[in-house]
């Protein structure tokens, strides 16, 4: 058959694609036991990157590394946004959260829970002129910004707030004090941080979300009993030893690990560099994320795309039906569906099923995909533009069917088709910025680890769209030069 080439290569290439993703193991299970941990990294003073090391650290981490040395665990910690933390829990890609979660019914229906090692309560945050809104009762009718798993939302829409879903808190107080929300409900220390940290005198602590002392855990599959066991040991004798006490009083100047202390808390702040230096400290991790994260994950995946679009370009030109309707089928879907759901089901829902893929694997599956879907009526409309007459004088000289596509029609379409692939490779770049959200650290990644950290957003997204400008600027001059060079097919 014609197609039996292309369709071969097609099953080779993600034979390969799927032969990386799965992971294989060799020899004995190593002594030491590795727990994989989820945190943000975004969330001062829990969890962050320290702004002159770069190193991952906060309360929870400082924990979560006594936790594993009391355990005998290897810790190895997973930075993702918030709401990717219970998906990747889920599908088994973490083993455990540290994030100051929250006990409630709703999550101890699902997960397990060790022994709490925080007390806070919740505040309500509004504009520094808002008088308004002061108890949780005000919060009705009014609209909120919360991340959409916290336990902060479900106070809020307890409340009868409208509630706005935001990634994390930073944006949030930016919400607010452009006067997109009215208010925001959060843990107390993590609005002290901020205000402490970002000097701002936009907004405040209008008044105490209720008085219910609220208890923060490790959080763990139902499947993993053993390892709440463990954490539940551990903590205790952390706590018996005056361990927990001791970290706590490094950040807080009080212990909040028992239920007294979040009264007198005292935050000093993460962060105390000027934008200038948060700039010059970001700038290099950013270019980095570019480098080893952004550039080659669009590399990869338009190349691999492409491949998969000529194939679905030629599936859908030929005469054998079943390839053509898998083709429009393949098409459809990725056309109708968006690519953050995409990233979605191949990272968190395989998952899910015992098909666990390594971040960057999986990101370049679902944007290779997508570019396929995209770009292979890019590639039918460029064969269909090449005219009928050379594909009858190709066969009149004695050329086969492949031989005439690829000496023939293929080059002249490849010429064609520049103008609208670049369009599709320069989206594909600026796309991989989801990746973030699936644990990838590329380039937007490394910003909003800065931006969560300093509250400088505005600097620090204009660096990030100036990297991402440059890039594309970049492309868009290869594309004449290759235009030119494809010429000499044309007649």
């Amino acid at each position: 058959m014609p197609l039996t080439r292309p369709l071969l290569l097609l099953a080779l290439v993600w034979g390969a694609l799927l032969g990386f993703a799965t992971p294989s193991y060799a020899g004995d299970a190593p002594a030491t036991p590795v727990v994989r941990v989820g945190t943000e990294g975004t969330y001062p003073p829990f969890t962050y990157r320290d702004p002159k090391t770069n190193q991952l650290t906060g309360f929870d981490i400082e924990v979560m590394k006594a936790v594993g040395e009391e355990a005998g665990w290897d810790v190895r910690f997973v930075e993702a946004p918030f709401d990717s933390l219970f998906p990747a829990l889920d599908s088994k890609r973490i083993d455990v959260i540290a994030n100051q979660v929250t006990i409630n019914p709703d999550r101890e229906a699902r997960y397990l829970f060790s022994t709490p090692y925080t007390y806070s309560h919740g505040v309500i945050v509004t504009q520094k002129d808002n008088d308004d809104i002061t108890t949780l009762a005000d919060l009705k009718g009014r609209t909120t910004a919360q991340t959409a798993s916290s336990n902060w939302a479900e106070v809020a829409r307890k409340a009868g707030a409208d509630v706005k879903y935001v990634q994390d808190f930073g944006p949030g107080v930016e919400l607010l004090t452009q006067g997109r929300v009215d208010a925001i409900v959060n843990d107390n220390i993590a609005v002290l941080d901020y205000l402490a940290t970002s000097g701002t005198t936009d907004v405040k602590i209008a008044g105490d979300a209720g008085d219910e002392v609220l208890e923060q855990a490790l959080t763990f599959r139902q499947a993993d009993p053993q390892l709440q066991q463990q954490a539940d040991a551990a903590l205790k004798a952390l706590a018996d030893d005056g361990t927990l006490a001791k970290i706590s009083k490094k950040y807080f100047d009080a212990d909040v690990t028992v239920k007294e202390g979040s009264e007198d808390v005292k935050v000093k702040g993460s962060d105390s560099r000027t934008r200038w230096q948060v700039l010059t400290d970001t700038a290099p991790k950013m270019l980095a994320g570019l480098v080893k994260g952004t550039i080659p994950l669009t590399v990869v995946s338009f190349l691999v795309g492409l491949a998969l679009a000529v194939l679905a370009a030629l599936a859908r030109l030929s005469s054998i039906r079943p390839l053509d309707w898998i083709a429009r089928f393949y098409i459809s879907v990725i056309r109708g569906t968006p690519l953050l759901v995409q990233l979605f089901l191949v990272f968190f829902g395989l998952g899910q099923v015992g098909i666990k893929l390594d971040p960057y694997v999986a990101a370049g599956i679902a944007f290779s995909l997508n570019v396929g879907g995209y770009a292979a009526e890019i590639v039918r409309a460029s064969i269909l533009s090449v005219p009928r007459g050379q594909y009858e004088a190709a066969t009149v000289i004695g050329m086969e069917y492949w031989q005439s596509m690829r000496r023939i029609v293929l080059p002249q379409a490849a010429r064609i088709a520049v103008p609208p692939l670049s369009n599709t490779l320069l989206s594909l770049i600026k796309d991989t910025s989801l990746a973030s959200l699936i644990l990838v650290p590329e380039l937007f990644h490394e910003a909003n680890i800065a931006a969560a950290l300093s509250t400088e957003y505005l600097p620090l997204y204009a660096l990030a769209a100036f990297y991402y400008w440059v890039v594309c600027y970049l492309v868009t001059l290869a594309q004449a030069p290759l235009e030119r060079r494809l010429s000499r097919h044309m007649a």
